[in-house]
C-alpha cells in the first residue's frame, strides 16, 4: 500500500483549540488505558543510557502521549529521569494534570514548539510517539536534521500501520470515546456534548485515524528519511516492536549520536 499524504482534522490551523484539545485528552485517555507503547520501554531505555542523559525533550505531545505509565518505568530503571512535553499546540491543561500526576518526572513547556525548530535550550533525547506521520517527507528530513544539527539522539514511534487490518481498526478506535469520555481528565462538558449529541469527536477519530495509518512510514522508509539527513555521525535502527499476537507491532526509528560527534 502507498502511502499517501493527506490532513488530518485536528492538526490544521484552523481547528477549533477546544476541540482540538478534546480529541487529544479522548486519544491520550485510550492511550492510557491499553499502556500502547509499554513494550518499547527496554527499547528506549537503552537509547537513552546510550546517550548518557536523563532527559528527554518529547515533541508533538498532544494529551501527554504514553508518559504517565512510560515515566514510572524509566524512573525506576533509569534514576533521575525527566521528560519535558512540548507541542505546536500546547495543550496546556493536559500537561498540567500529566505533570500532577508524576511531578517528579514530567513537565512542559507552554510556548508553541516546531519540531523542525526546536529551541537550543530544549536540550535532551527527543521522542515523537505517535506524530511522525503528521510530517511529509521533506518535513519529516527537517526534525531528523534539526536533531542531528542540534546532536541530540532522537527516538520516533508509531502505533498505526499502513495495512488494511490495521484500517479496519481504526472503527473501534473511532468507537471508544463513548466509553472513554466521562474519565477523560480534565473534565470538560463540551466533550460530552461533542461525543454524544453531536459526535464530533468520534467523526474526527475515524477520518484522522485513517488518514494516520495512510501516512505512516514503514521501517526502510524511516531509515531511507535519517539516510537522507546524511548523518554519519549517527548510529541509525529501525524496525518494529512485536508485543505479543493481540497487540499491534510499534514501528520505531532511534539515532544517537556516536561519542565522537561531540569532539
Amino acid at each position: 500500500m502507498r502511502r499517501i499524504q493527506f490532513i488530518e482534522l485536528h492538526e490544521q490551523p484552523w481547528f477549533p483549540r477546544f476541540l482540538r484539545d478534546d480529541v487529544t485528552d479522548t486519544i491520550q485517555c485510550a492511550l492510557d488505558f491499553s499502556a500502547a507503547y509499554a513494550s518499547i520501554a527496554p527499547l528506549f531505555e537503552h537509547a537513552l543510557r546510550s546517550t548518557g542523559g536523563d532527559v528527554v525533550i518529547d515533541l508533538c505531545s498532544g494529551g501527554g502521549g504514553p508518559w504517565l505509565d512510560l515515566a514510572r518505568t524509566l524512573r525506576r530503571e533509569v534514576g533521575g529521569f525527566h521528560v519535558f512535553l512540548t507541542d505546536k499546540f500546547p495543550n496546556v491543561a493536559a500537561f498540567e494534570n500529566a505533570r500532577g500526576s508524576r511531578p517528579s518526572s514530567i513537565g512542559f513547556c507552554r510556548r508553541s514548539v516546531d519540531a523542525r525548530a526546536v529551541p537550543a535550550e530544549l536540550a535532551g533525547f527527543r521522542s515523537i510517539f505517535s506524530a511522525f506521520h503528521h510530517f511529509a517527507p521533506p518535513e519529516a528530513r527537517a526534525v531528523i536534521r534539526n536533531s542531528v544539527d542540534a546532536k541530540q539522539g532522537i527516538g520516533i514511534f508509531e502505533i498505526t500501520r499502513r495495512t488494511v487490518p490495521a484500517i479496519l481498526t481504526m472503527v473501534a478506535w473511532a468507537l471508544s470515546p463513548l466509553f472513554f469520555a466521562p474519565f477523560v481528565r480534565p473534565f470538560r462538558w463540551s466533550r460530552m456534548f461533542f461525543t454524544y449529541l453531536a459526535p464530533v469527536i468520534p467523526l474526527v477519530l475515524l477520518f484522522d485515524g485513517v488518514v494516520s495509518c495512510l501516512r505512516t512510514y514503514r521501517p526502510r522508509e524511516l531509515r531511507q528519511l535519517a539516510e537522507d539527513v546524511g548523518a554519519a555521525n549517527y548510529r541509525w535502527q529501525a524496525g518494529e516492536v512485536r508485543p505479543s499476537l493481540l497487540r499491534a507491532p510499534i514501528t520505531y526509528l532511534i539515532g544517537i549520536p556516536c561519542p565522537s560527534s561531540g569532539d
